[in-house]
């Protein structure tokens, strides 16, 4: 019980420390994110966020530009709610 009371103390600090470091790699970007490996993946194939990959083979994210695209991403996404909202509202009103 107290073992689990302090890993879970540890994993806390260790978030907080990501959120510090300037540079981070697909592990701690899937900590600091939330978001799967895979789905990193998939943005940097798609060239969608913003990486370094200096030797060619590990990849590098600068959470600075990280946390630019997010928040593009997350009004992005708001706004194509909104606009889905809109379209199913009106398609309410043409039916009634």
């Amino acid at each position: 019980m107290e073992s689990d009371l302090i890993l879970h103390k540890l994993n806390r600090i260790e978030k907080h420390i990501f959120a510090l470091k300037p540079i981070l790699n697909v592990e701690e970007l899937a900590d600091y994110t939330g978001f799967k490996k895979s789905y990193i993946y998939k943005l940097v194939h798609e060239n969608l966020i913003p990486f370094s990959k200096p030797n060619g083979k590990v990849l590098f994210f600068e959470r600075k530009k990280v946390d630019e695209f997010t928040s593009k991403r997350d009004e992005i996404e708001r706004r194509n709610r909104e606009r889905s909202h809109r379209v199913f509202f009106k398609e309410k009103v043409i039916l009634l």
